[in-house]
């Protein structure tokens, strides 16, 4: 409890220093298709940098999607900056519509978000001190695979899941869905993953069969084989009122990864915020000015920095 409350003390110091560091600097940078914004914080000479990167769908630099706007990773790169943490942030593939310059939707594979954070982790080192792997949702499987395809000086896992996101996204459907209704889609969501085209698509799967391929490409990977090969430090942050992932995804991650760093916040949910209930997780999901769990922000600022979070399950 003593610890806990000591965090919660730094963070009200970090808030005021967000206040303090409202001058960091923010620049609009493009690495070849891919836009971004790089946040470093003033007076510090070669900062580590994090790189940021976001879940699921269409998710713009600042954590935000069409229909929910938590503004995840705007957030988090404020309160790293005020740490003396420079962060680079970027729009996924997709995000305000789709580019012609990454080809055609219906050839997108799930190894382009991984070359795309390749090509940005290749930006930014030499120009840091450290560069850092930041992932949230499916945007930890992306740093994942980024992690054992470029080097990098640290790994950080926020509610990121342990199964194949197939897999998940039936476990999640499961418990909503009516037997008769979710019966099909899992089936149909099988045969995607084996390589099957479904057309038509069952209802309640809106996935055309044009875009199968793509979407095959993402339910199949595996977090786990290739976290078990990842050298580089890893910090594993997740929260007890995440209702799109489980415990079991948390302590999978970390007996994968038996030497990293874990942290396990038991109010916090799958936006990285605090919240009571499942009604105030749902309003969550639309509040951008709701600060994210203080805890967090100290334990990936501390591990960033070089220091020790400690171990907690």
């Amino acid at each position: 409890m003593r610890a806990r409350t000591i965090l919660r003390a730094l963070a009200i110091v970090g808030l005021l220093a967000v206040a303090a560091n409202a001058s960091a600097e923010e620049s609009q940078i493009h690495v070849g298709a891919i836009d971004a914004v790089l946040r470093v914080p003033p007076d510090v000479e070669r900062p580590p940098v994090a790189l940021l990167i976001a879940g699921s769908g269409t998710t713009d630099r600042d954590g935000n999607g069409p229909q929910i706007k938590p503004a995840t990773l705007k957030k988090l790169a404020e309160q790293l900056a005020a740490r003396k943490i420079a962060t680079l942030r970027y729009d996924k593939r997709g995000a305000g519509g789709w580019k012609p310059e990454f080809g055609r939707p219906e050839d997108f594979r799930f190894k382009d978000y991984v070359d795309d954070a390749a090509a940005l982790v290749d930006y930014l080192r030499g120009k840091f001190s450290k560069v850092i792997l930041v992932g949230h949702s499916e945007g930890g499987l992306v740093a994942i695979l980024t992690a054992r395809r470029v080097p990098v000086d640290r790994l950080v896992l926020l509610a990121t899941a342990a199964r194949r996101q197939g897999d998940l996204l039936k476990a999640q459907l499961e418990k909503k869905l009516p037997a008769e209704t979710f019966t099909p889609i899992a089936k149909a969501i099988d045969d995607i993953m084996a390589g099957q085209i479904v057309d038509p698509p069952p209802q309640g799967l809106s996935i055309p069969p044009a875009m199968q391929p793509g979407i095959a490409s993402a339910f199949t990977e595996d977090p786990i084989a290739p976290l078990k090969l990842v050298e580089a430090p890893t910090l594993i942050i997740a929260g007890g009122r995440d209702r799109q992932l489980a415990r079991l995804d948390f302590i999978a991650l970390t007996a994968a990864a038996p030497t990293a760093k874990t942290l396990w916040l038991d109010d916090m949910n799958h936006v990285l915020v605090d919240v009571v209930d499942d009604g105030d997780d749902l309003a969550a999901y639309n509040q951008p000015e709701r600060a994210l769990d203080p805890d967090l922000i100290e334990a990936v600022a501390a591990f960033i920095l070089g220091g020790d979070t400690g171990k907690i399950q």
